[in-house]
C-alpha cells in the first residue's frame, strides 16, 4: 500500500479499498450518503467551524501532551499503524495522549484528522481492548464523523443564545435531538470498524464492557451483560419506555449494554465474517451510492428494530415513527429529484 512500509504485528485481514460503508449503521450510512451528495457542504461546514480550529487544537494537544511514535508510546503506534493497515488507509493519523483520569477518545479534524486518548483510558483497557479503541476512533476518521461534532457543537451554542425564544428553541432542541441520534447511530458504526480492525471479538466487546464496570472483568460475564439488555429492551411499561427516552436526552453515545448488544448481534449476523472474507463495497463506488436507496435502507432497519423490540413504549411510538420515516423517505426523494437525479 502507497505510504505504509511496515506491516502489522500479527496477520490481520487487510480490507483493501474498504468504503466506511461497510460497517456504517444504515441510519448513519444514509445521513452520510446525503450530506456526501450536498456540493460544497464540507466547505461550508468548515467555515461555520472556524472558531474551532482544527490547527488551534493541533497545537494544543502538541504542547499539552504526548505525541505517539516509534519512541513514544511505541504500542499505541503499532496499533495506528494496524488500523490504517487494515483499514486502507494512505495516512496513519497522528495519536496523542492526554493526561486525564477519564476514560476518552476522540478523533479531531477534517483535513489532518488526529486521535486522542486519555490516560484514564490507557489504565483501564489491556492492549487488544486499547487497540479495539484505536479502530474505532480510524473508523470515525474514515466515515468523516466529524460533522456530527462540529454541527452539534454549532447547533448547542445557537440553541442557548435563542432560548428567550420558545418556539425557535424548541425547533433548534429538536434539530439537535436528531443529530444526537445521527451520532449515536455513528457510535455503534465505528464500534463495527473497530472490531474489523482489532479481529478479536472478544475483547471488542469486553472493552464496551469496562466502560460499564471498570477493571473487574473477573466479576463480569458477557452472557449475564447480555441479559441485561434484554431487561433493558423490555422495560417493564410504559412509564420505564418513557424513562429510557428521557435518559437519552442529551446523550451522544448509546449505554454500554446497548453497544456491546449491538455489537454482538451484528457479528452474530454474519456481517463480520463476510466482510472479513473480502465482501464488502469498495471507496471506487461511493460516488454511486444511491440516497433513496440508504435512506430505504434505514428505514428498515428502524422498522426491524421496533418490530424486534418488546418495549411497550416502542409500540405506542411505532405510528407516529413509521410517519416520520415515510416523510423523511419522501423528503430525500424530492430532494435527489432536485440533485439532478443522482439519488
Amino acid at each position: 500500500m502507497p505510504g505504509m512500509t511496515t506491516t502489522p504485528d500479527r496477520n490481520r485481514v487487510q480490507l483493501p479499498g474498504i468504503s466506511s460503508r461497510a460497517y456504517e449503521h444504515p441510519a448513519d450510512r444514509s445521513a452520510l450518503v446525503a450530506l456526501r451528495k450536498l456540493s460544497g457542504f464540507d466547505t461550508v461546514l468548515k467555515q461555520m467551524s472556524g472558531l474551532i480550529s482544527e490547527r488551534r487544537l493541533r497545537l494544543m494537544y502538541l504542547a499539552s501532551s504526548v505525541r505517539v511514535s516509534e519512541t513514544q508510546f511505541r504500542s499505541l503506534y503499532d496499533m495506528g499503524r494496524d488500523a490504517a493497515y487494515v483499514l486502507d488507509l494512505h495516512r496513519i493519523p497522528e495519536i496523542y495522549v492526554q493526561q486525564d483520569p477519564q476514560v476518552q477518545a476522540k478523533a479531531i479534524g477534517f483535513d489532518d484528522p488526529f486521535i486522542v486518548v486519555t490516560t484514564g483510558l490507557l489504565n483501564l483497557m489491556d492492549e487488544e481492548e486499547q487497540r479495539f479503541v484505536i479502530g474505532h476512533e480510524t473508523s470515525h476518521i474514515l466515515s468523516g464523523h466529524a460533522v456530527y461534532r462540529t454541527m452539534l457543537d454549532i447547533l448547542t451554542r445557537l440553541a442557548t443564545r435563542v432560548a428567550w425564544i420558545p418556539l425557535g428553541y424548541i425547533g433548534l432542541r429538536a434539530i439537535v435531538a436528531g443529530l444526537e441520534e445521527w451520532y449515536r447511530k455513528s457510535e455503534l458504526s465505528s464500534d463495527r470498524g473497530g472490531l474489523l480492525t482489532g479481529q478479536n471479538p472478544e475483547s471488542a466487546k469486553r472493552a464496551l464492557m469496562k466502560l460499564a464496570g471498570g477493571d473487574y472483568t473477573h466479576e463480569m460475564n458477557i452472557e449475564a451483560f447480555l441479559e441485561q439488555y434484554q431487561e433493558y429492551d423490555t422495560a417493564g411499561d410504559l412509564r420505564d419506555g418513557f424513562l429510557k427516552v428521557l435518559n437519552l436526552l442529551g446523550t451522544t453515545h448509546p449505554f454500554a449494554v446497548v453497544r456491546v448488544a449491538e455489537l454482538d448481534k451484528w457479528q452474530r449476523s454474519g456481517e463480520y465474517e463476510r466482510i472479513i472474507g473480502g465482501d464488502y463495497p469498495r471507496r471506487e463506488d461511493d460516488a454511486n451510492a444511491r440516497v433513496t436507496e440508504e435512506i430505504k435502507a434505514a428505514a428498515e432497519s428502524y422498522r426491524a428494530s421496533w418490530s424486534q423490540s418488546q418495549d411497550p413504549f416502542i409500540g405506542v411510538l411505532r405510528d407516529v415513527a413509521e410517519g416520520a420515516v415515510n416523510a423523511g423517505e419522501r423528503i430525500f426523494n424530492r430532494f435527489s429529484r432536485r440533485d439532478g437525479g443522482q439519488g
